[in-house]
């Protein structure tokens, strides 16, 4: 064992989000800024933006780490960039009155398609379909769940062709 690998949780987390140099074995060398360190087998996680605000991603294992350098802090914009590189893609903000007309208009197309749903919840944020199956916002088919795996694909089907028409 290493001594990287002998650091604990709470010492590889002040890695996180910072630009770090990672000397490996074999004389290998590895820069980027660091995502995350696994805890268990202490791999070190690094992006490296390109051009195009394409990504690229590295992961040093664990037991090839033999010097970490940190060579610059993140600021708060670089943690932004880091912490969106993984954030799907529905995930962009919705102002609440955008959430509140697709929520209308996916219950309205659903109605028509004679399919029963009801909105839930305190705010009545949340559909309900045939009361198996819930939409949470922004009412895509990834925030569909239900126990009823067929009734799930399905509508997650349903709205997603739903979704390709509205384009």
């Amino acid at each position: 064992m290493n001594d990287w690998q002998r650091k604990s949780p709470l010492d590889w987390e002040t890695y996180v989000n910072k630009m770090v140099k990672v000397a490996a074995i074999e004389k290998h060398e590895y820069e980027g800024w660091v995502l995350t360190v696994d805890p268990v087998s202490a791999s070190v996680v690094l992006a490296t933006f390109l051009e195009n605000e394409k990504v690229s991603i590295s992961v040093v294992m664990g037991h090839a780490v033999q010097e970490v350098e940190v060579l610059k802090e993140g600021d708060d914009e670089m943690k932004q960039r880091l912490s969106a590189i993984f954030a799907p893609e529905e995930n962009k903000a919705y102002s609440p009155e955008e959430l509140e007309k697709r929520k209308n208009d996916l219950k309205t197309w659903l109605e028509t398609n004679h399919i029963p749903v009801t909105e839930q919840g305190d705010l009545g944020r949340t559909l309900c379909v045939a009361g198996a199956l819930t939409i949470d916002p922004p009412y895509g088919p990834d925030e569909c769940s239900s126990s009823n795996e067929i009734i799930l694909s399905r509508v997650q089907g349903l709205i997603q062709g739903y979704l390709e028409k509205q384009q």
